[in-house]
């Protein structure tokens, strides 16, 4: 019998069609770069495919360590981020997860996959945690997942406030999958609270989401009792390849990221009030113009619930964006507000 969880729950919408600009899956618009793919190649070459990878994927933990200058021991990857979440929530004990709404969902779906309960502290007004709130139901809690910046609606949140969910001594994961776009992380309060873990992900600003791997900092303890209950070998040698490559060439990441940055805040600024402050690769846009978009062939990502009517727009290349705020423009004026 299939499950009530897998028959109501809808992760992602999935839309087909030919669509000639995409802009909801927050993917970065720009592929790997064909030199560092060749590279890349070179090297698989040389290996052997008939030999299983490393069992715990050493080869990018000490690729990623040495990217931030620590010990492979603080470094767990998984098969995407989402992989990570969940056995997360299997490694520690509690009588709930604690989720801070709206955010990303697949914290709730892996939690109630488990049949863990999920409690939600929803955000505040202004989109930010209230530490506080967390902090008096944290006690009993299993794990606390928070989003900076958050998705959908792109703001940090503020480190005063995570820190007050920290000094709980309860686990908090610290999603911080779009951190480059933000310019800011707090990876480094991983050696004050070992109870902090990290998580980054290649698939944005690395712009490698067709690889799907994902990573977690944290405590030397924790990331040696993931490796107990996670599945071996959750990395091909492809993935680890193609990765390491990736944080050898960071500059280049860096300098698309910049480019990414300037094209939300030239797209925000023409959208003015409609667009909310982003330190993110998409923006929160309080229009319901999902099907408007469709029908002129771009797609973004409709939102629900306390985000009826909003929808959430991927940054992409310059061209693409402008497809989206001339359509945008048709938009206001059909409903006489430009």
């Amino acid at each position: 019998m299939i499950r009530e969880l897998v028959r109501s729950f809808e992760p992602y919408r999935v839309i087909e069609g030919d669509y000639k600009v995409w802009l909801d899956k927050n993917e970065s618009p720009f592929d790997l770069p064909l030199f560092i793919k060749e590279e890349a190649f070179d090297e698989l070459r040389e290996l052997n495919f008939n030999r299983y990878p490393s069992i715990t994927s050493k080869p990018l933990r000490e690729a990623i360590a040495d990217f931030y200058d620590i010990s492979p021991k603080n470094v767990a990857v998984g098969n995407g981020s989402d992989q990570l979440i969940g056995y997360l929530i299997d490694l520690f004990e509690g009588d709930y997860v604690i989720t801070t709404p709206p955010t990303f969902g697949m914290y709730s779906f892996y939690a109630k996959l488990r049949q863990v309960p999920v409690l939600e502290i929803p955000l505040g007004r202004d989109f930010t945690i209230e530490g506080e709130a967390i902090a008096e139901k944290a006690e009993k809690s299993r794990v606390v997942f928070i989003a900076s910046p958050n998705n959908p609606t792109g703001n940090l949140q503020p480190e005063e406030e995570i820190i007050k969910v920290l000094e709980t001594g309860k686990p908090v994961v610290l999603d911080e999958a779009y951190a480059e776009f933000a310019g800011k992380s707090l990876w480094e309060l991983i050696e004050k609270y070992p109870n902090l873990i990290v998580l980054r992900t290649f698939s944005k600003a690395f712009g490698l989401a067709g690889i799907r791997v994902g990573y977690m900092l944290a405590d030397e303890g924790i990331v040696e009792a993931l490796y107990r209950i996670l599945p071996p070998f959750p990395l091909s040698i492809a993935t680890m390849v193609i990765a390491k490559k990736a944080l050898e060439y960071s500059d280049v990441m860096e300098k698309r990221v910049r480019y990414i940055v300037e094209e939300r805040e030239r797209m925000r600024k023409r959208l003015g009030e409609l667009a909310y402050p982003s330190s993110a690769n998409f923006l929160l846009i309080r229009a319901d113009i999902h099907g408007f978009l469709l029908e002129r062939g771009i797609v973004v990502r409709k939102l629900s619930g306390r985000l009826s009517g909003h929808v959430r727009v991927t940054v992409g290349r310059r061209w693409e964006n402008n497809a989206f705020l001339n359509a945008m423009e048709e938009w206001l004026n059909d409903m006489g507000r430009f």
